[in-house]
């Protein structure tokens, strides 16, 4: 006859049958896909995002790293007589390779900044870099280009999603830049939610009450919910992919975001944590908003632009950067050869 359970000795099936706790980045993963921020590419297994993006600030870090210098040195080694374009090329192919051998899903690779209002030239170097990847054995499927948001960004980017290259456009803060790449069908935008953020803390000053403006209440946070949701309300099939963050609590209200690239630090700290998170941006949801469908032309879209201060200011600033770290690197290469 079976012994009865006493006090002393509750059955063992209730302490198994208890759930193993989620940390907040599966739960994220169950929402949203998530992508790694970093050039990093040894860092990404531990997290298991799905696809990597990179930017030249990124590489010009990694290239300087004992871990990722021989990338750098071997593509120069075997280059010396190519254009110096061709090598720089060559080396941003080279760790997304590496990044392709870790995440199952895609890399973006960035055109050179110095070329953002260069429609012809952005054209000819993505062309490049997607001819690099596929001399490799790498598929179109498995890449992004990424190019900034400008109006000829967006214009080269819309021939070359027509051509099959798909593209990923960066430097993204305002909502005319998001619907112009919608409106031309580009596969994924990223819009900046920590430099919008950074701009209106620094403008605020003293006046800026962190607590107040945190979560849904975040200025960048709110730029890229108001896309999100304009985007399924309106069928519009771009991907959205919240990107530049300065604490998890701007990732926790994108949650349900189609996309969201972070950071490893902040990777680290979403697994750190155990909390419930509830998924913030749902697509159903938004079908029911009464969001009118917008358009911008050439005219319009550069009018819009001038009128949002921070947008133009932020694009700016982040093309200078972006600028400014080609020009390092460039200037890595020709130390070598």
């Amino acid at each position: 006859m079976p012994r009865p359970c006493s006090g002393l000795n509750p059955p063992i099936v209730t302490a198994l049958a208890r759930p193993p706790t989620m940390n907040q980045l599966e739960q994220l993963k169950a929402y949203t896909t998530v992508v790694a921020d970093t050039g990093n590419f040894k860092q990404l297994a531990q997290f298991t995002p799905r696809d990597a993006t990179t930017n030249p600030s990124l590489i010009l870090k990694a290239v300087q790293s004992p871990d990722y210098a021989h990338l750098l040195e071997d593509s120069v080694a075997a280059n010396k007589t190519e254009t110096l374009d061709l090598i720089v090329d060559k080396v941003l192919v080279a760790f997304g390779l590496e990044i392709l051998k870790v995440v199952p899903g895609r890399v973006s690779t960035e055109v050179d900044a110095r070329l953002s209002f260069d429609t012809v030239a952005t054209l000819a170097r993505a062309r490049r870099i997607m001819a690099l990847y596929e001399a490799a054995g790498i598929g179109r499927d498995r890449v992004l280009i990424k190019i900034a948001a400008t109006w000829e960004g967006i214009q080269a980017a819309r021939e070359l999603e027509r051509e099959g290259i798909h593209c990923n456009l960066t430097l993204l803060f305002a909502f005319c830049q998001a619907v112009a790449c919608g409106e031309n069908g580009i596969q994924l935008i990223s819009p900046f939610v920590g430099r919008i953020y950074d701009w209106y803390k620094k403008s605020a000053g003293s006046q800026w009450d962190e607590a107040a403006r945190a979560g849904v209440n975040d200025p960048g946070v709110q730029s890229v919910a108001a896309i999100y949701n304009y985007f399924k309300k309106q069928g519009i099939a771009t991907e959205v992919m919240g990107a530049s963050f300065r604490n998890i609590g701007q990732i926790q209200a994108l949650s349900g975001c189609d996309l969201l690239t972070i950071s490893p630090d902040l990777l680290a700290q979403l697994q750190s944590h155990e909390a419930p998170l509830g998924k913030a941006l749902d697509a159903d949801a938004a079908k029911a908003l009464d969001l009118p469908k917008v358009s911008f032309n050439e005219a319009a879209f550069r009018f819009a632009l001038n009128q949002d201060a921070m947008a133009t200011e932020k694009l700016a600033e982040g093309i200078r950067q972006f600028a400014a770290d080609a020009g390092k690197l460039d200037q890595m290469i020709e130390s070598l050869r």
